[in-house]
């Protein structure tokens, strides 16, 4: 999945976390009913979580009852949680040959995320943090968009140059806000097919697939 002859490439490639580099599912998934008993929300059952990996986070918290207004909090807890857990959450397989790809691509890579800064540092490890020109980091739950606007005034990136790769609905709805390409990535939170469904510019079945994009045809 190389770029075409004469077709530019991105200026800047702005990647997710959870879902798209952090295989942390299974870990959200053993600490969220913890967290529904802690705010009084709606537990997840087994039997749920599919039908739920078809919607996008609007929808959740809709069907788990979650106010808005305890959003913050709920996220405040959760990245605590994290941050305690960080060492239980790993890298989905191919991702440090992918970010290293990039790199050699020429390409400046950049992290939005509603995570903490100083966890997605630990879970990446150094050598592959060493690899992200910037890190735009702490965004709510719906914040994405503007935590995006800033990050490309900041680095002076057209929306229309930035590539977003994410593995949620609301990662689109941030990208496409702005007017930027996006890249779903099929590994991640979101059924794969939900995200197709969402029509983006990209669908990676594999980390690899990211660097063949972002490589030109010279070096294809």
């Amino acid at each position: 999945m190389a770029r075409r002859p004469g077709e530019a490439g991105p200026s800047l490639v702005v990647l997710d976390f959870d879902g798209t580099l952090a295989d942390s599912f299974a870990w959200f998934c053993s600490v969220l009913n913890g967290v529904a008993d802690r705010y009084r929300f709606r537990r997840v059952e087994a039997h749920e979580v599919d039908a739920l990996r078809l919607q996008g986070a609007r929808a959740i918290v809709a069907h788990l009852g979650i106010p808005r207004w305890k959003l913050p909090f709920i996220a405040r807890h959760m990245h605590a949680l994290a941050a305690r857990d960080a060492a239980q959450i790993t890298l989905f397989s191919g991702v440090p040959a992918m970010l290293a790809g990039v790199q050699e691509a020429g390409v400046p890579l950049a992290i939005l995320s509603s995570n903490r800064a100083d966890t997605i540092r630990r879970v990446l490890g150094p050598e592959n943090a060493g690899r992200i020109d910037a890190y735009a980091c702490g965004a709510s739950l719906f914040g994405k968009a503007q935590r995006l606007r800033a990050l490309l005034a900041r680095r002076g990136v057209p929306p229309e140059r930035a590539l977003c790769i994410g593995d949620e609905v609301r990662d689109f709805e941030a990208a496409r806000a702005l007017g930027c390409p996006f890249g779903a990535v099929a590994w991640g939170y979101t059924d794969a097919g939900a995200l197709a469904a969402l029509g983006p510019d990209h669908l990676f079945a594999e980390p690899a697939e990211i660097t063949g994009l972002l490589r030109g045809p010279e070096q294809a």
